[in-house]
């Protein structure tokens, strides 16, 4: 498509905006701050290119800087769970930065309320920095402010915009002057900008209340107008930035070419959604014939549900029926029981003059006649006697047989659902960790039914030395299951170092177990993890390294003071590292750590160094030093050959650009090997693994690095430990350093 034609078919877009067949209404989402909910106010572009109002930002950053400050009075609280004791080795670095005995400039002490310029994007949920001077780094977005001006003019149509000269009565404006600041009608607007004067010159639009700048100023160089475009950090510049400033060695473009190319972009964006207009409509009939199906078949899901439980209902009533109706014949039966033996006793009582007849039948003195009558009167006494003497209840008025144990119904009607058998969840590789300790995560489909719980099972397939297929230990090959599982992760402890684990999980519901997920394997590291975080005190440079608040991440950034240092750099010189190290020492054992370095970093060195090498390094900073002497190999390069076996108190190999560079002194393998390797340097340049993991044997004294995703030791070398040794970091220009959230987790109790 040629350039005519695109501008032909932008103008189409355009008037049909302007003709109303896209109206402004149907845009208000957009114009709506993610924070505040309303529409725009005095919006600024954040450098994810997401908007928020001024206020807002203002807002957002006070908040953090709150939450810095009492993040920050909780560390120094004696009993806090973050507070420490430094190492004797700490103390000693830090009392030299208080004597003054230490003269790098990249040695500050933090401060205890440190100025907060990073704020999470509401639109993308990123941390965005905003640098040192804060929201003045950022640009109006004025396209924007125009937009929710004349949506609030649309909105509010029926209030017109009256002239701001006329005396009362005044009249409706019909101009407003962008250069006055002010509304007119057509007869002011002829007596205060008469024709040849400066005034007639000034830009007029329709009738407005937004006197926006006419032209965009830099946030970095507040005198000079922004007249080039970014295409690197996609934004606009001036000419001063380009020249020397951040956007030095960045590929910049014209604004009128930047102008012309997104105007065209966007152009065509608009004329493909217009040109589908067709296929939404139909799109939108499909939509609505599934919103009357999920209607119809929600509704006899409904009544399917209904009769289902009308079923159980009337099963439920039945039985009720038939049990209360036993407990009522039972009961029946016992009172009329009951009742007799009563009618009984009470009979007992009514023939109490049977004793007194007795009585007088004792009183007769004539045997024969006494004998005659009292044979038959005793029969009768005797009768009662007994029953008194024997008294037992006709019935027994406990109910037991008649309890009714219903928790194994009730349980059954909980777990009742729609589902059959669940889905088998997938272990998320990204997010799991195994170390000394695992911790495995896992997700389910997104259409998933919920479950009741979940069973992780791992096992053992082999040890250092071993194949999988060696599984001659009892513990190898044997599946263990862990408790249940409630949610979409889990922590295996006690795991063996430097061994290959499988792990698997299946899901539950209602007593029904999914099928395992596929296997995944994970080797673990030869040492258990040394947990540390990144101490700002000890050497740490607040003018180049940016820490951030959790101190597991830190981040180098050529700013003013690399420029500042420039004009010491001269042929055969270099810049000197910035250096920050790990707020832990190791004085024995094993013990394994590993961290991410982004794949931009220019150049970053990693290993392990002694805290007299630290003070060395910190006392006689080098921010120029010659380009023969070397920390990787430890000594001067041109003496390689008569030193390549010294043991130095630091090892750092070097990453940057993707690349990780093996050391000339590397002592992996043999001496020819060895030699090959200074030969061909090719050999000593490997791609940089995703994360990296270092070993340090203090008592060996040697230090391994490790590809941390596959354990694959990828150089090792001797190290002098006659000190305090500590996880050692350098960066120089741009670069950026993540330890891992399993090194840091039980450090960061927040």
């Amino acid at each position: 498509m040629s350039d005519s034609e695109d501008m032909t078919e932008f103008a189409s877009i355009v008037e049909r905006i302007e003709r109303g067949e896209v109206p402004i209404k149907n845009i208000e989402r957009e114009l709506i701050c993610p924070i505040c909910k309303e529409l725009f106010t005095h919006p600024l572009i954040l450098p994810c290119q997401h908007s928020v109002c001024h206020k807002c930002v203002k807002e957002l950053l006070m908040l953090n800087h709150e939450d810095s400050f009492d993040a920050g009075s909780e560390c120094s609280l004696p009993g806090s769970p973050r507070s420490r004791v430094p190492s004797p080795s700490m103390e000693r670095l830090d009392r030299l930065v208080r004597s003054g005995s230490i003269s790098s400039p990249g040695w500050r002490r933090g401060s205890v309320t440190p100025r907060v310029t990073a704020i999470p994007c509401p639109g993308c949920q990123h941390d965005i920095d905003l640098g040192e001077r804060g929201i003045s780094m950022l640009f109006r977005n004025f396209t924007l402010e125009s937009i929710v001006e004349r949506y609030r003019q649309a909105a509010r149509a029926a209030v017109a915009i009256m002239c701001n000269i006329c005396k009362p009565p005044q009249q409706e404006a019909t101009k407003s002057c962008m250069d006055c600041k002010a509304s007119y009608c057509n007869e002011c607007f002829k007596l205060h900008h008469p024709w040849g004067t400066p005034k007639a010159q000034h830009e007029y639009v329709g009738p407005t209340t937004n006197f926006r700048p006419k032209v965009l100023m830099c946030p970095e160089h507040e005198m000079e107008k922004v007249n080039m475009y970014c295409e690197v950090c996609r934004r606009p510049v001036c000419h001063l930035c380009k020249l020397g400033g951040s956007h030095a060695n960045h590929k910049v473009t014209s604004m009128g070419s930047a102008y012309k190319i997104l105007k065209e972009k966007l152009a065509k964006s608009i004329h493909y959604l217009i040109s589908k207009e067709d296929q939404v409509r139909t799109q939108i009939t499909e939509l609505e014939v599934l919103i009357n199906k999920t209607e119809e078949n929600g509704q006899l899901a409904e009544r399917q549900a209904n009769e289902h439980f009308e079923r159980l209902f009337e099963t439920l009533q039945e039985r009720k029926s038939e049990m209360l109706r036993s407990i009522e014949q039972s009961r029946n039966r016992r009172m009329e029981q009951l009742r007799g033996q009563v009618e009984e006793y009470q009979g007992m009582l009514e023939n109490s003059g049977l004793v007194g007849y007795a009585q007088e039948v004792l009183k007769e003195t004539d045997q024969s006649c006494f004998v005659q009558t009292a044979k038959q009167l005793h029969v009768r006494i005797q009768k009662a006697t007994e029953s008194l003497r024997t008294f037992h209840p006709a019935a027994d008025p406990c109910f037991d047989e008649f309890v009714l144990d219903t928790s194994r119904e009730e349980m059954l009607l909980k777990e009742m659902c729609f589902g059959g058998v669940p889905d088998p969840p997938l272990i998320d590789l990204s997010n799991s960790r195994v170390y000394n300790e695992a911790s495995i995560c896992w997700r389910l489909s997104d259409d998933h039914l919920p479950t009741d719980h979940h069973m992780l099972e791992y096992r053992r397939l082999g040890g250092p030395g071993q194949s999988p297929s060696q599984e001659d230990g009892e513990d190898n090959g044997v599946w263990r299951a862990t408790d249940r599982v409630y949610g979409p992760s889990t922590v295996v402890c006690d795991l063996e170092p430097d061994s290959l684990y499988s792990f698997r999980v299946r899901s539950c519901r209602n007593s029904m177990f999914s099928p395992y997920s596929p296997e995944v394997t994970f080797h673990t590291p030869p040492a258990p993890v040394f947990g540390f975080l990144f101490s700002d005190k000890c050497g740490f440079s607040t003018e180049r390294l940016i820490l951030n608040k959790r101190r597991d991440t830190v981040e180098s950034v050529a700013g003013m003071a690399f420029l500042l240092a420039a004009e010491r750099v001269q042929t055969g010189s270099y810049i000197g590292l910035d250096y920050i190290i790990g707020d832990t020492g190791i004085s024995q054992g094993r013990h394994y750590w590993a961290f991410k370095v982004e794949p931009y970093s220019y150049m970053v060195k990693v290993g392990v160094a002694s805290d007299t090498k630290l003070i060395e390094w910190f006392h006689n900073p080098r921010d120029t030093s010659s380009p023969r002497y070397d920390h990787d190999s430890g000594h001067d390069s041109g003496s390689e050959d008569a030193c390549y076996e010294l043991s130095q108190p630091f090892t750092l190999v070097t990453l940057g650009m993707g690349k990780l560079i093996i050391p000339k002194s590397s002592s992996t393998s043999s001496s020819s090997t060895a030699n090959a390797q200074s030969a061909d340097p090719g050999s000593r340049i490997l791609p940089m693994p995703q994360r990296l993991g270092i070993c340090l044997d203090y008592d060996a004294c040697r230090v391994y690095f490790y590809d941390a995703d596959t354990m694959r030791c990828l150089y090792e070398r001797q190290v002098d430990c006659s000190g305090t040794m500590y996880p050692a970091f350098g960066l120089m220009g741009s670069g950026k350093v993540q330890l891992e959230e399993f090194l840091a987790s039980k450090r960061l109790a927040f």
